[in-house]
């Protein structure tokens, strides 16, 4: 390889462990690992001080309660200083009455945000992308989202993606289209011929061998 071509680094893959890191924080120290045993929605912005980002955190810290009732918890990350975040959180509480009730990694360095493929360069070489990363209890990445700088994300869909997450692991099933809890969900194809035959009969709601739902 040409020594003036530097090697990008490995990003994140789905089903694959997410890298360890070591950060400062609003909320002091933290590693990946102190999350171990809960599940975790690491989301990156732009930058402090800015409006899109604001009305993001403003979302976050709305639905952190019910993140918190199913066991997952939130962690920021923008290449600022911590001072700069203190000072931001300071300002959403003051201004829009909410408290920020999560960490957010100061990542000047860019040393986490590298790991995870935050900074897109086409877009901006100094800001991280609007990224959505859902790690389960087991630190594996299980959901990538990518936004682009212009657009906030809709945190009830990364709400109901949680739950979608959630719903497959407990019951081993899939989730269809714009699926919401309460919804029916998708029954596994038969990988035989012999179970196909079995599936028509076997009482799901079934449209035919390879598409069945059934409540949970």
């Amino acid at each position: 390889m040409d020594a003036n071509v530097q090697e990008k680094p490995s990003l994140p893959r789905l089903g694959e462990p997410a890298p360890p890191f070591e950060a400062q924080t609003t909320h002091g120290k933290i590693r990946l690992e102190d999350f171990h045993g809960s599940w975790l929605i690491l989301f990156s912005h732009p930058a402090d001080f800015t409006p899109v980002c604001t009305t993001e955190f403003v979302a976050f810290a709305e639905i952190a309660p019910e993140l918190r009732k199913r066991g997952v918890e939130l962690c920021g990350l923008s290449i600022d200083s911590t001072y700069s975040h203190i000072a931001w959180v300071r300002n959403i509480e003051n201004n829009f009455g909410i408290k920020i009730p999560f960490p957010v990694i100061a990542d000047l360095n860019k040393e986490v945000a590298t790991l995870y493929g935050m900074v897109m360069p086409g877009e901006s070489k100094t800001e991280a992308s609007r990224c959505v990363f859902v790690i389960d209890p087991n630190g594996v990445v299980r959901a990538m989202i990518y936004y682009p700088l212009t657009t906030g994300r809709n945190t009830q869909e990364i709400l109901r993606l949680i739950d979608a997450l959630q719903t497959t692991d407990q019951h081993a099933v899939a989730t269809p289209a714009n699926w919401k809890p309460g919804d029916k969900v998708i029954v596994p194809p038969p990988a035989t011929t012999d179970a196909a035959d079995e599936r028509m009969k076997a009482g799901y709601e079934t449209k035919d061998w390879y598409f069945s739902k059934k409540a949970v």
